[in-house]
């Protein structure tokens, strides 16, 4: 039955992705009186088996899709004049709902390095063992095991994934640990997923908000896109928005405003969120002049401070008799092996649907050789940031079993890919509103992707040492060649299928200057997004281009909050949905405070029924 519309809530959402859903579920399970609206601009996610079945996650990327929204950035000469897409989640529960589902902590350092009262790890830790329940080991001092957000090994093993385990801590010399995700560890193996015993992805749109459909108090406006902020005297009083475009392509275009008597939380992620600020007058003079947008509030910051981490997929020829995920990943729901996995899923939520097709991982930091190989345009920043901070990685390498990026346009047969990207890359961008030709918003993206020349050299070395591991696992069968750098005719180096694995022993390839340029090309022709997009609305001192301040107030006006990924002052070492969710339980505790609804000992976790 549907809930009575209202034209005033309490709080109101401005979308409705991971940060918003943590927030908005917290907040009513801890006051149901309350009244909460989420305005989200895609799609409703509940039970649909695109957002609940883990393999299922890579639909959700092609050009097609109208689960996320492709931005496209301008070209970069670091890329070789190429313009990057970043793909950003466009339906409920956001990046939750659509991601590869990773589980992975950074460094609780990292919240250190923010600088931002209240955020140190300290403060945080008690957060990050709330928010999960961690189906691994028992009794990890660092880890939670009552809340919603379940992390589990997922629904079956990968072979292959083994085998690069078993390589990878006797050739490349790192151990095997089962829990790399203790704050701390790095040079260690294994991997886990935001996948529950039921085999269902962990979303926040399930486990915080759709549980608590009894609520009516609670409501959920899929395909409602906000256009701004409605303020009278700088304080922020609700929204305007219409309907959206791509989710809604047949509904009325005409605007409609809600108000909200308490408070307006901006949740609309690294791309939306500057843009609502912009679009409601929030922003650096000249951006907003050239949009004849009239200015409310200077704040050069917003937009600016773009981060990701840099990723690049490598494909390999894997031998046929192993199990990967391309069979499952390219055939349709009427295949044998689709029905098959399916309806073992359906029991006992195991077998493939189960899987992400990760289930190896190294946080990895250079050893003094390593670094020495690494050349020395890695070494002033190596000095800078990373020699006395023995928690942080340099990157992250995983194993896939499949094409990956790569399944669509090569034959069917068995492949395996090495994932690998950096977690603290320098560069940055920006990212603003223009208006093209005929005075429709637009995008001013600069990715920032390899601007800085210490970028560079992780994923250069990254490539090198995984195909180092990959070819001497026994399912290796060569390398897919145009998935690789284009070698020089009788380098050592050249790629193309073989008939099997190198010795353990065998000497590593000797790279000549002619291969690292083809390796230099090559990454900036591939390299790409993580989906990991933060930073364009910093929680800094406003005088350093700061947009919040540590209670997430935007500063100039008043009841105006951001929380979602966009706050991040600096990057973070972990793949970020797990920082979304922290952020959204540190965001509800402010927010409840503020209020004055109740305290940390008298919150109820809003239980999942699924």
């Amino acid at each position: 039955m549907p809930h009575p519309i209202i034209s005033e809530f309490d709080i109101i959402f401005a979308g409705g992705g991971s940060t918003a859903c943590v927030v908005a579920g917290r907040l009513a399970a801890l006051d149901p009186s309350l009244t909460i609206l989420i305005l989200e601009g895609g799609q409703h996610t509940l039970n649909q088996a695109a957002h609940v079945q883990p393999y299922k996650f890579a639909s959700h990327l092609v050009p097609t899709s109208t689960t996320m929204t492709f931005n496209v950035g301008n070209p970069s000469p670091h890329l070789n004049g190429r313009a990057p897409i970043v793909p950003c989640a466009h339906c409920v529960g956001g990046g939750s709902s659509v991601n590869a589902m990773c589980y992975t902590r950074g460094p609780a350092s990292d919240f250190d390095d923010w600088g931002a009262e209240g955020w140190e790890s300290k403060n945080l830790i008690p957060l990050m063992k709330k928010l999960e329940t961690y189906e691994v080991q028992p009794d990890r001092p660092t880890h939670g095991y009552g809340g919603p957000i379940k992390v589990s090994p997922g629904g079956c093993k990968l072979g292959v994934c083994e085998e690069f385990i078993h390589v990878g801590t006797t050739y490349h010399k790192r151990q095997y640990a089962e829990d790399t995700d203790d704050l701390k560890t790095c040079n260690t193996y294994s991997m886990r997923r935001y996948i529950g015993a039921t085999g269902r992805r962990s979303d926040a749109a399930h486990h915080y908000v759709y549980n608590q459909a009894h609520n009516a108090n609670l409501q959920i406006w899929a395909g409602k896109r906000v256009k701004r902020v409605i303020f009278q005297d700088k304080r922020a009083v609700g929204v305007e928005f219409t309907s959206d475009p791509v989710s809604c392509p047949d509904a009325d275009q005409s605007s409609s405003i809600v108000k909200a008597s308490k408070l307006v939380v901006i949740s609309a992620g690294a791309f939306g969120s500057p843009a609502i600020l912009e679009r409601s007058g929030i922003g650096a003079e000249a951006i907003l002049k050239r949009c004849n947008i009239e200015q409310l509030v200077d704040l050069p910051g917003v937009g600016e401070n773009y981060q990701d981490h840099n990723l690049v997929f490598t494909p390999y020829f894997a031998d046929e008799g192993i199990v990967t995920m391309d069979p499952i990943y390219l055939g349709e729901e009427s295949d044998v092996i689709v029905q098959k996995n399916l309806a073992q899923w359906n029991i006992d939520g195991k077998s493939l649907v189960a899987q992400n097709g990760s289930d190896a991982k190294i946080k990895w930091r250079p050893d003094d050789d390593e670094l020495k190989a690494m050349g020395p345009a890695f070494q002033p920043r190596w000095k800078e940031f990373f020699q006395d901070r023995p928690d942080k990685p340099v990157a992250l390498f995983s194993m896939c079993a499949g094409a990956g990026g790569f399944s669509h346009i090569l034959p069917r047969r068995s492949y395996m890919a090495a994932n690998y990207f950096t977690l603290y890359p320098v560069s940055a961008g920006s990212v603003h509103m223009k208006l093209d030709e005929n005075g429709q918003e637009g995008l001013d993206f600069n990715a920032g992707f390899l601007d800085d020349p210490s970028d560079i050299a992780p994923l250069i070395f990254g490539y090198k040492k995984l195909r180092e591991i990959i070819r001497r696992m026994s399912s290796y069968r060569g390398e897919v060649p145009i998935g690789h750098p284009d070698f020089p005719q009788g380098s050592a180096a050249v790629c193309g299928e073989t008939t099997g694995p190198v010795d353990l022993n065998a000497p590593d390839i000797i790279y000549t200057a002619e291969d690292d340029d083809a390796i230099d090309r090559y990454i900036r022709d591939h390299v790409q997004t993580t989906w990991h997009s933060l930073g364009t609305c910093a929680m800094k001192p406003r005088a350093d281009q700061g947009v919040i301040d540590a209670r997430l107030n935007v500063y100039g006006v008043t009841n105006l909050k951001v929380a979602d990924m966009s706050i991040a002052p600096i990057n973070v070492g972990t793949n970020t949905y797990w920082t979304a969710l922290l952020i959204g339980e540190k965001a509800a505790m402010i927010i409840a405070d503020e209020l004055g609804i109740g305290s940390q000992s008298s919150w109820k976790s809003p239980r999942s029924r699924l």
